[in-house]
């Protein structure tokens, strides 16, 4: 037995180093590899948008090496044609997001300045925090190609090819997080919903579903501290929800259907109660909300995760998409929150609330008074 432990855990060992040592040859191969397209995607664009070569000189030099390299895979036309766009659309703000490169300039495209590889690991500006190098390198040609022909701008290529290795997305969810223009909706909640929720379709609905930021503006601060003297904690503000529930579900979204408050949840003994708890038709899923009077702590997520577990094996159908848990909280710093958020592995997201007496004057003046709203709908 104790011979059979030990050769397992050598045969760990010796499995992780060569599960490494693959991961540490694909990324070169593919780094060499996108350096090599780049490079002939410079050569080509210098050679005919000049007017160098005649109109068919690309399909031809394909087919010439076509015929001598047989079985060269890769070098459409079409491709071809994609490398010089990729260079076009990259050249000038990879002089930008990356320091001056002194690499003196070769004719021969085993040495391409502004991507060389050996060269551009050390060339990061410092002052370009969203450019990862690493991961624009380990991007594979395909994922590459999706994003220029995708996208419109520096800022969504680079978010989508931070995403695409972080998340480690097939071609085919990365089209479908650009299609559902996911780089536009990362704003509106701080969330783990990408990672935890497999189906990119309802993750993006979930993304899209929650706010960063609910005005209740039902729920006037001034009118509380009079009744009560001391600070203001979740049950109050909870209350106040549960008695202007519409209005609350009509502040939080669309399909939202209210189960209950401080809903009963028992396991080996231990009582659980979390502050509030919907149905959402369009995700097809339950969401509890929980309530906090202050600033964001990370162990609101814990303790929604808890949560999230105990509804998923005692109320959830079977029909059902798994939970998703917001924490409603009175401030947040979304950068702490985005860093602590993807440990966790249960649906999550972070929201803030503002009340009407915490509203500047000239705000509350100028919208209009919720009968009058009534009327007008």
């Amino acid at each position: 037995m104790l011979m059979n432990k030990l050769y397992a855990e050598n045969v760990r060992m010796i499995k992780e180093a060569i599960l490494k040592s693959q991961y540490c040859a694909a990324s070169i191969v593919n780094r060499e590899q996108l350096s090599l397209y780049y490079g002939i995607g410079k050569y080509v664009s210098e050679n005919s948008r000049n007017g160098y070569w005649g109109k068919n000189a690309i399909e031809t030099i394909s087919q010439q090496l076509q015929k001598e390299l047989p079985g060269l895979r890769g070098f459409s036309a079409a491709n071809i044609k994609f490398m010089r766009q990729f260079y076009e659309t990259w050249c000038d703000d990879l002089k930008t997001l990356t320091v001056e490169n002194k690499v003196e300039e070769d004719e021969s495209l085993t040495v391409v300045s502004e991507i060389d590889t050996r060269q551009l690991m050390s060339l990061m500006n410092p002052n370009k925090d969203d450019f990862n190098i690493v991961s624009f390198l380990g991007l594979g040609f395909t994922h590459h190609m999706i994003i220029v022909r995708k996208t419109n701008s520096l800022a969504e290529r680079l978010f989508y090819i931070n995403q695409s290795v972080m998340n480690k997305w097939t071609k085919e969810m990365l089209t479908i997080r650009i299609e559902n223009d996911l780089f536009n909706h990362q704003g509106e909640i701080t969330n783990n919903f990408i990672r935890k929720i497999p189906d990119a379709r309802q993750s993006l609905k979930a993304i899209e579903m929650f706010k960063d930021e609910y005005l209740l503006d039902f729920i006037n601060v001034e009118e509380l501290c009079e009744r009560d003297k001391e600070d203001i904690d979740e049950r109050v503000i909870e209350r106040e929800i549960i008695h202007n529930i519409k209005k609350f579900i009509l502040t939080f979204g669309r399909d939202f259907a209210f189960v209950g408050n401080q809903y009963k949840l028992e396991m080996h003994g231990v009582e659980h109660f979390p502050d509030l708890i919907f149905f959402n038709r369009e995700l097809n899923a339950l969401v509890i909300i929980e309530l906090k009077k202050g600033a964001f702590k990370s162990l609101y997520l814990g303790q929604l995760c808890t949560y999230l577990r105990l509804v998923d094996d005692k109320i959830r159908k079977p029909h059902e998409n798994p939970s998703i848990g917001i924490v409603l909280c009175k401030t947040a710093d979304k950068k702490y929150v985005e860093y602590v958020i993807q440990d966790y592995d249960k649906p999550l997201g972070v929201a803030t609330y503002k009340t009407s007496g915490e509203m500047p004057e000239k705000l509350k003046q100028a919208l209009p008074d919720i009968e009058e709203l009534k009327k007008l709908l």
